[in-house]
């Protein structure tokens, strides 16, 4: 089984992310942040981000401003997300290989799934966890222990690919393997992935190599 992180691993949504999150500093009258400086806040879940996003306005109401966020971000998830090169070609070769797949996002569970499905990439997955979920967010290693319960892996038969340190240490912790893609936003900070790809094309060619049928 393939448990994959959202953004950063699945779908570039720096673009929209950064752009709600503006929208919400522009409420306040605060000048936007770069696109690079809020992609690097990324990765900890809504809450993290926009404190961190706010943090030169510390006495700001931070449930206001995620509130704001996600009303922003909810109307415009795609305006420019788009997958990652070779994400869809490669979701397909899994799954006609038989491998079960999966989604653990720090991001809102309801969110996750409208984007996937605007994506066209919903149907590939037999299960999306997120925030909201009632489960402790990653590095937390219940959402990929959830989702192994409910598609019946073993631990050594699943692994989590990701691009943030949170992504490697939920694997960890979960005792699956970690992968880490390079492409991404996220940063892997001390932990040590079993393997890292700079593409998604590398990734899919060396667990499912073209003209190979298992």
């Amino acid at each position: 089984m393939f448990i994959f992180d959202l953004d950063g691993t699945l779908v570039d949504s720096a673009a929209d992310l950064a752009a709600a999150a503006n929208r919400a500093r522009a409420e306040f009258g605060l000048a936007p942040l770069s696109v690079g400086t809020i992609a690097g806040f990324v990765g900890d879940g809504i809450r993290t981000m926009m404190e961190r996003v706010f943090q030169d306005r510390p006495e700001v109401d931070l449930d206001r401003v995620v509130a704001l966020q996600k009303a922003h971000y909810r109307a415009h998830l795609c305006d420019a997300t788009r997958p990652y090169p070779g994400v869809e070609p490669g979701l397909a070769r899994l799954q006609a290989r038989g491998h079960a797949l999966a989604v653990a996002t720090n991001k809102p569970v309801e969110m996750a799934d409208a984007l996937l499905s605007a994506l066209r990439l919903r149907s590939r997955f037999s299960a999306v966890l997120g925030g909201g979920s009632g489960l402790e967010l990653k590095p937390h290693p219940a959402m990929i222990e959830t989702i192994r319960q409910r598609l019946g892996c073993a631990a050594s038969d699943t692994w989590m690919i990701g691009d943030h340190r949170t992504d490697l240490e939920a694997a960890r912790r979960a005792g699956v393997h970690g992968i880490l893609v390079r492409y991404g936003i996220g940063d892997p900070g001390p932990e040590r992935p079993e393997r890292a790809f700079d593409t998604f094309d590398a990734l899919m060619d060396h667990f499912v190599p073209e003209g190979k049928t298992a």
